[in-house]
């Protein structure tokens, strides 16, 4: 089996999950495809409740709680502010007790490299699903740079399935956006610039303004980050 085969099996298996304990198999078995130390997901539902499934070491998580570093860890500061995926190292690790934070987290195994995919569902769930992992910068800039498309796919299977898993939940009336206007958000949503998005679609920048905007007014969105994760949330995209 390749391993985009085995990937694209365990994507298929999380889609039939059910409850928290389907959604750590699922991790797990996308963990040790990938040969990563750690894969986490953690939401934050609608009425504020928060789950998780994850391989990071019981001991962390247990320390992580007690602490409280949900207070000082510049993963999930720098994540709420953000849409796109982020590199750890981009991220403000300057003050001293983030230093500690991170000085602490590796000594429990969780790794000196990061990569996060911050996410946003209706009614103001948000979601952050990380991969972590020991190694040296340029062996983790090439792993990136191969999986960050996979681990965007993998991010949203596990949110459209936490969303399942909220009782009572009223999906969003979905407004229909035309196949250009779903191309151009989708390829915003994946990093692209408005000039490579024009260049991927044979199209001026000025065109791509027409139909970003145009998108926005039908998702009632206040930016271009916004209707991006509208679109998302409400299934109109899928990254």
């Amino acid at each position: 089996m390749t391993a985009t085969t085995a990937l694209e099996h365990i994507l298929e298996e999380l889609e039939q999950a059910e409850g928290l304990a389907g959604l750590q198999i699922a991790i797990e078995a996308l963990r040790n495809e990938m040969n990563v130390d750690h894969m986490v997901y953690h939401w934050v539902d609608s009425v504020g409740d928060q789950y998780g499934c994850g391989t990071y070491p019981p001991e962390w998580v247990q320390r992580y709680l007690d602490q409280n570093y949900l207070r000082v860890d510049p993963v999930i500061a720098g994540c709420y502010q953000r849409f796109h995926p982020v590199d750890w190292k981009r991220l403000d690790w300057s003050s001293k007790a983030s230093r500690a934070f991170q000085k602490e987290a590796i000594a429990y195994g969780v790794g000196n490299q990061g990569f996060s995919v911050p996410i946003r569902g209706p009614n103001g769930q948000f979601a952050l699903f990380t991969v972590s992992h020991s190694g040296n910068d340029a062996d983790w800039a090439a792993f990136t740079e191969e999986h960050t498309r996979s681990m965007l796919l993998i991010a949203h299977a596990f949110n459209h399935k936490a969303l399942d898993l909220e009782p009572d939940r009223t999906p969003e009336h979905a407004q229909a956006l035309s196949p250009r206007e779903i191309d151009a958000v989708t390829l915003l949503a994946m990093g692209y610039n408005r000039a490579q998005v024009a260049q991927t679609l044979t199209i001026s920048e000025h065109t791509v303004r027409v139909y970003v905007e145009s998108a926005r007014f039908k998702l009632g969105a206040m930016n271009t980050t916004h209707a991006v994760a509208r679109a998302i949330s409400r299934g109109l995209i899928v990254v």
